[in-house]
């Protein structure tokens, strides 16, 4: 049975088919690119979205051609009972793939139960393999071990298994060579991306961006890479390449030196209801009140994509009133 077409489309034809979803703005971490160390000021109980109200904005969406979904936080496996609502997304006609953005810390107890609800694959924040280190960026130190992680995610079925490793020079950029060569003997996808400075992080600056040009030739310093269409390739905008003989894959994300706006196919749904159509816009769709009222969701969709965005600001240090990146998911 195929696919019903895709009938969401922005104002430049960019047909709409992936969803990220923000189940909370709170997290458990401190990571220095994401948010500020003494947190934020927490959105209220009232105003964050049922998991029931979440269900209805994708059976909404899903008839217009919504299929992937992406659940995030803050931390999205802080919230309880997340099993419950991706048991109860994945009850919906139409959706094919849900995926899970994490900084891994409870994987080792919830990988099984969140991929016996229907979870199809995970990724895993890790942005080194020293735990000292891990705690250092993170500003917590939760024990986190990205080998217990992302084999206890193995373990589950979740496949395939991606690894985010922000790249920051000075801080851990002298683990690229390390966290590459995981590939060679596991089937999980690494993939480097560049620090986005962000909104109120100031620590951060355009002088710890590694560039990706520079990230690959450390990486071919451990043999040749070739280009890797396998099972890494799925939603988003990264690359891939592999080494000889590697089980896994190499992946390289590009904000900062190369945009990929122009084949953008997502947006994104904020934990208090909030349709966001660019990470980096000041564009938002208010769609909590008018699924409370019961009011069809449809025309606030369309409008929202007829006002989507040709590209973000980034490069011209606009973030669309972002403070920290934890505020929509990544």
């Amino acid at each position: 049975m195929s696919a019903a077409p895709v009938t969401l489309r922005d104002q430049f034809g960019r047909g709409i088919e992936y969803l990220r979803i923000s189940v909370t703005d709170r997290c458990n971490f401190r990571c220095q690119y994401c948010m500020p160390v003494e947190g934020l000021p927490w959105l209220p109980k009232a105003d964050i979205l049922r998991y029931e109200e979440i269900v209805e904005i994708v059976r909404q969406l899903a008839p217009l051609g919504l299929r992937r979904l992406r659940i995030t936080g803050g931390e999205p496996t802080i919230r309880p009972e997340l099993a419950t609502l991706v048991r109860l997304l994945r009850d919906v006609p139409g959706i094919e793939d849900i995926a899970l953005s994490t900084n891994g810390v409870l994987l080792p107890t919830l990988a099984a139960p969140l991929a016996d609800a229907g979870l199809d694959r995970v990724n895993i924040s890790a942005d080194s393999l020293r735990p000292e280190r891990v705690a250092a960026i993170a500003r917590r130190d939760l024990g986190f071990d990205l080998r217990a992680a992302a084999s206890a995610a193995q373990a589950a079925g979740l496949s395939p298994i991606k690894v985010n490793v922000v790249v920051m020079r000075g801080i851990n950029d002298d683990e690229i060579a390390d966290f590459a060569a995981l590939t060679r003997d596991h089937p999980w996808h690494v993939r480097f991306i560049e620090l986005m400075p962000v909104g109120e992080l100031r620590e951060l600056t355009w002088e710890h961006v590694v560039p990706t040009s520079e990230v690959l030739e450390r990486v071919a310093a451990l043999g040749a890479l070739r280009d890797d269409d396998g099972p890494a390739r799925g939603n988003g905008p990264a690359r891939y390449y592999r080494l000889p003989d590697a089980a896994g894959a190499i992946g390289v994300i590009t904000p900062m030196t190369h945009t990929y706006c122009e084949s953008c196919n997502r947006v994104r749904l904020t934990a208090d209801g909030r349709l966001r159509t660019c990470l980096f816009g000041d564009h938002e769709v208010l769609l909590r009140e008018a699924l409370r009222r019961g009011e069809p969701l449809e025309p606030l969709f369309r409008q929202a994509l007829a006002e989507k965005p040709k590209e973000h600001a980034l490069l011209q240090m606009q973030v669309g009133g972002l403070r920290a990146l934890s505020q929509v998911g990544g």
